[in-house]
């Protein structure tokens, strides 16, 4: 056998690890999907029949999977959260250590935020967001955070798109947040925030 025919199988290895590192279902299907077919092109290199045909099936499960991901419709809603409410409280104690690497947590962020939701998605929990007013027209977020089997933008478009209306209706118009490290500011990005300065501190602002 080749170099670079051992090299393939490697790599294949190599992605096939680093699927299962992935917080999000929809990318562990992905990244497993190209690992199967990398694996699949080495089976067949060296001639290994049940490598081969392994990983085809594992590549037909993984495209199955996904067809149902986009397929299926998410269901969500939003819960008032009340400023001494425990469960919130429990939530955010229990992430305290994933939402500390994307963004500052402030104490008693939830007693001294305005708006309070817990994100339901097909009524599982799947976020939380706090925000309160920087000024008559701009709120502050304190806190958007989805746990980590939702971490795939759809609950932050939820809020910021299809429910935008809530915060308009109390006449604000922005949005504006602080970030913490590169995966946060990637998130607002996609979200559609862009960076500025404000009273010389950096922001990340965005049109409601």
């Amino acid at each position: 056998m080749s170099l670079w025919v051992e090299w393939i199988g490697y790599i294949a290895s190599f992605i096939v690890l680093l699927s299962l590192l992935m917080r999000s279902i929809k990318r562990l299907r992905y990244v497993n999907l190209v690992g199967a077919v990398i694996f699949a092109l080495y089976g067949f290199l060296i001639s290994s029949y049940p490598v081969l045909i392994m990983n085809f099936g594992i590549v037909l499960v993984n495209v199955y999977y996904l067809k149902q991901i986009y397929a299926t419709k998410d269901y969500f809603n939003i819960l008032p959260v009340k400023k001494n409410e425990e469960y919130a409280k429990a939530l955010i104690d229990y992430h305290r250590k994933d939402i500390e690497n994307f963004m500052p947590l402030q104490k008693n962020v939830i007693s001294q935020s305005a708006f309070r939701f817990l994100i339901l998605r097909n009524m599982n929990p799947a976020g939380i967001f706090l925000a309160k007013p920087y000024d008559q027209e701009t709120l502050e977020i304190t806190l958007d955070y989805a746990t980590p089997a939702f971490q795939d933008f759809k609950t932050g478009a939820y809020i910021y798109k299809q429910n935008r209306q809530t915060f308009q209706a109390s006449g604000y118009k922005r949005f504006i947040a602080q970030s913490k490290g590169a995966s946060h500011q990637k998130y607002l990005e996609k979200m559609g925030f862009k960076p500025t300065t404000i009273n010389h501190q950096n922001y990340y602002i965005k049109t409601i």
